[in-house]
């Protein structure tokens, strides 16, 4: 059994896409029954349950305190291999392989990595035996910074899990008062650092869509510090009875709130992948979003959702406008590219390419 040590901001008990990836890559090799796993997270917020095969640290929040027992760890384990979550924890995986000889895994979600970085966290990557990525443009801005073999950069895209699949939303949507809206869906965080994600270009589109005749609600599940702009766009707009902020819901929520959307759109200019829109697709529910970065892969090139290369406004009457395909179609073919299944062989793949000779 190989022992591989995880360092990731956060895993089990952690919220966001990253700590989401991170719960179904590490799973999904401690799954292959050939490594075991420990995890040392900085965060974790929620009380987790970890499964077989893999055990999780407590978090460390502070940083020199967070090193010092990654040290610890590192020493007393004596991995065979070294899973680094973040770009940002590269330098300190690297040290720890040279102290331990373990192989050097290092993960890439988005834009921390689609610029040439700093000397120390590029010699970081440099030195990695496989560098992970969750999206063909990840993976060229990293080769394009780096000096690294191609071969040693893979792309290991999202997965999405079992629990989305369609199902009826009709409870939700009487109680919400939506049953003759169109109901267009964001799912992100409102962070005034992460703007990119388009939360005000679909507040600006939805004045043109109400005077072409649509009686249109968007709906935005998150939360972060940038709501009140955000309310304060929709006052401006004169449409704040149609933005409705939901905030964080549970697991059980959020899928239901899937499911009644007409539409789930997220004009992100800066995703790493985009795992809000499989979550969308698998629940049965059309998505759509801009045709750049990381976003293009999570909705296939166009053949699962929609790739907008125009005026958000005219994309989104079209798209409220045709009738949307048959939701287990769209669960189904969402699934068969992203599902466990496929992610499960990327996981054994990168196991193979960690044997195979230099």
């Amino acid at each position: 059994m190989l022992k591989m040590i995880a360092f990731v901001t956060d895993a089990f008990g952690g919220r966001g896409g990253i700590a989401q990836y991170n719960r179904d890559l590490l799973g999904a090799l401690a799954d292959t029954g050939t490594v075991s796993v420990k995890v040392l997270p900085r965060l974790a917020p929620d009380l987790a349950a970890t499964p077989p095969e893999i055990s999780q640290a407590p978090p460390r929040r502070n940083r020199s305190r967070y090193v010092a027992s990654a040290l610890r760890a590192a020493l007393g384990e004596r991995p065979d291999i070294v899973f680094c979550g973040h770009l940002h924890m590269a330098p300190l995986c690297v040290l720890i392989t040279w102290l331990t000889g373990a192989k050097l895994i290092v993960q890439m979600h988005g834009i921390e990595a689609w610029a040439p970085r700093s000397r120390l966290q590029r010699a970081a990557v440099e030195a990695a035996d496989l560098v992970l990525c969750v999206s063909r443009f990840t993976r060229a801005s990293v080769i394009g910074w780096a000096a690294i073999a191609p071969e040693r950069v893979m792309v290991i895209p999202n997965t999405v899990r079992a629990a989305f699949a369609p199902g009826d939303a009709s409870t939700l949507r009487i109680a919400w008062e939506l049953q003759a809206k169109r109901v267009l869906l964001t799912v992100g965080r409102m962070d005034a650092r992460e703007r990119y994600k388009g939360h005000d270009l679909v507040i600006a589109a939805i004045p043109q869509l109400v005077a072409a005749g649509h009686d249109v609600v968007y709906l935005i599940v998150g939360e972060g510090d940038d709501r009140k702009r955000l309310e304060a766009l929709a006052r401006q707009a004169g449409i704040a009875d149609r933005v409705r902020f939901v905030g964080a819901v549970q697991l059980p929520k959020l899928i239901e709130i899937y499911r009644a959307a007409d539409l789930f759109v997220m004009p992100s200019t800066g995703e790493g992948f985009g795992i809000a829109f499989l979550e969308a697709m698998a629940s049965g529910t059309p998505a759509i979003g801009l045709g750049v970065a990381g976003s293009t892969d999570a909705l296939a090139d166009g053949e699962l959702g929609a790739l907008v290369r125009e005026s958000l406004a005219a994309a989104l009457m079209r798209a409220l406008e045709r009738e949307n395909p048959e939701p287990y179609k769209l669960a189904a073919a969402t699934r068969a590219r992203f599902g466990h299944e496929s992610f499960s062989a990327c996981a054994c793949a990168v196991l193979e390419r960690l044997s195979a000779p230099a």
